[in-house]
């Protein structure tokens, strides 16, 4: 989608609700060209953005961070109704299109940034949080989702529009060919809310795949009842290394330094069995209460 790597209206309308898959009204095209490299596929479905935009639902007396706004088909509205919008964009070609077009609103932030690695917490101070909207680029979107959950101390709510293939994993549940670690690393941090497919033919250039709009919220303690976050996430990644192997030979088959881990525990059956998960699961299978016992049996 639009890369991330990349006054003050006060309209009360609410944008029009669409069906859940909706047709396209396309805007009249614009002279600059999508980046390859970037990722870039421009949302340019009125319907679409007013959709996400309701889901969002802003509120005027909150920030509101846009990661990727591409040529603004969110930002206009973003501006209207939010206390302040702050915009991240790593495509500098951009950076001109859209302090042109809002820098007259003095309720609007213009960040020449990598959303990979933007603090965003420091972005939107003086705020001390803000809910986030993006249509993310499908070659980084898992990045930027993990980056987004690494500063939920800051970030309240997220509106994404990723790949749906990506929503499908985040959704999956316990036993579908679908869950990996994605699943399980937003299902620990977030309440997760899919909302409604948007068609290829709603951006320019349009992909070769369907997008899907999702709704996480972070909660406010992790799920997984652990100590150490880092090794949970060690131990879903050493899971589903090979997804056709079993659990105890994917944590033989573990790197270091879970290896020596593992061992220093009396090795990947002993933790198994302490965790009170069969040795032939396998990772798709667990649920996130298994994944937190196995976790601590190595605390």
């Amino acid at each position: 989608m639009k890369s991330v790597r990349h006054g003050r209206g006060r309209t009360r309308e609410s944008p029009p609700a669409a069906s859940s898959r909706l047709p396209v009204t396309a805007a009249q095209p614009s002279p600059f060209h999508p980046s390859k490299r970037f990722g870039q596929n421009f949302l340019i479905d009125k319907q679409v953005a007013n959709r996400i935009v309701s889901a969002l639902g802003p509120r005027n007396d909150e920030t509101i961070i846009e990661i990727g706004p591409g040529k603004g088909a969110l930002t206009t509205q973003l501006i209207a109704l939010a206390d302040r919008v702050v915009a991240i964009e790593f495509d500098r070609q951009l950076i001109p299109v859209l302090a042109d077009k809002f820098s007259g609103h003095n309720n609007f932030k213009l960040v020449e940034a990598d959303a990979l690695t933007t603090d965003f917490c420091a972005q939107i101070l003086p705020a001390r949080s803000a809910r986030v909207v993006a249509n993310l680029p499908y070659n980084i979107s898992t990045a930027i989702l993990q980056r987004l959950i690494e500063q939920r101390n800051c970030v309240t709510e997220m509106v994404l529009m990723l790949q749906r293939e990506v929503v499908d994993r985040i959704t999956a549940a316990p036993g579908s060919t679908e869950r990996g670690f994605l699943t399980v690393l937003v299902e620990a941090y977030c309440e997760i809310e899919k909302l409604f497919d948007v068609a290829p033919g709603a951006f320019r250039p349009a992909p070769k795949v369907w997008s899907s709009v999702i709704r996480l919220r972070p909660h406010p303690e992790m799920l997984a009842d652990v100590s150490d976050e880092n090794l949970l996430r060690l131990v879903v990644s050493a899971g589903f290394a090979q997804r056709r192997k079993t659990m105890l030979n994917n944590l033989r088959n573990a790197p270091s330094p879970l290896q020596e881990r593992l061992k220093a525990h009396g090795g990947a059956s002993i933790v198994l069995c302490l965790a009170e998960v069969e040795l032939q699961r396998r990772a798709e299978t667990l649920t996130l209460g298994e994944w937190t016992r196995i976790t601590r049996a190595l605390e």
